[in-house]
């Protein structure tokens, strides 16, 4: 009997490694839809307007908001003809709206999640998941309840408080190896470094 192994080619290797790597890219970024949406409006409405009001100048109808040698006029004698002080507020807030605009499409925009490799695709977890696994297993090695565990995720940190029960001391080498375990046990990317803070006072009663 003869046995015949298949095996993937090479380029559809590279084929499959690049649409892995776009859906994670997709799934762990914020869409920037929304704001390419409201700034083709913005453009969208301005050009239209100044298309209106230019046809009603050229039928020779009054114009509907603004006529455009008004305005012309109005924009020729900035800054002179707008008071200081509304002049100023407009000039910042269309600064800020320029930087908002040019922040959205310049920063990854990260979402709170992290990629765990699988063979066929990709797995993503929010950082919140994570989180909570994490702190069940700080809480079980150090005997307390779970209110005194916070741990927080981000990026490339993670962040354990813990707050022992009084008159029970909490090993944080012991805490920090087992956070450090279940990362592990978890594989996600990027692999976070791990930082624990002990309380030094107890909570009575837990």
């Amino acid at each position: 009997m003869t046995q015949t192994h298949y095996h993937e080619l090479p380029d559809e290797q590279d084929a499959s490694d690049r649409f892995r790597d776009s859906l994670a890219a997709r799934e762990l970024h914020s869409s920037r839809a929304a704001a390419s949406i409201v700034a083709a409006v913005l453009v969208a409405g301005a050009c239209l307007f100044v298309l209106l009001e230019a046809l009603l100048k050229a039928i020779g109808q009054r114009a509907w908001l603004v006529d455009p040698r008004d305005a012309a006029a109005w924009v020729h004698q900035l800054p002179g003809s707008v008071p200081p002080l509304i002049l100023g507020t407009a000039g910042l807030l269309i600064l800020l709206a320029g930087l908002l605009f040019l922040l959205k499409a310049l920063l990854p925009g990260r979402l709170h999640r992290h990629a765990i490799p699988a063979r066929r695709g990709i797995v993503v977890v929010d950082d919140e998941v994570i989180a909570s696994s994490l702190a069940r297993r700080a809480r079980t090695a150090a005997n307390v309840s779970r209110e005194q565990v916070l741990v927080a995720v981000s990026r490339n940190l993670v962040e354990v408080q813990l707050r022992p029960t009084s008159g029970t001391p909490v090993d944080e080498a012991l805490i920090q190896g087992v956070v450090e375990d279940e990362l592990l046990r978890t594989r996600i990317e990027p692999m976070p470094q791990v930082r624990v803070q002990v309380s030094s006072s107890g909570v009575v009663g837990q």
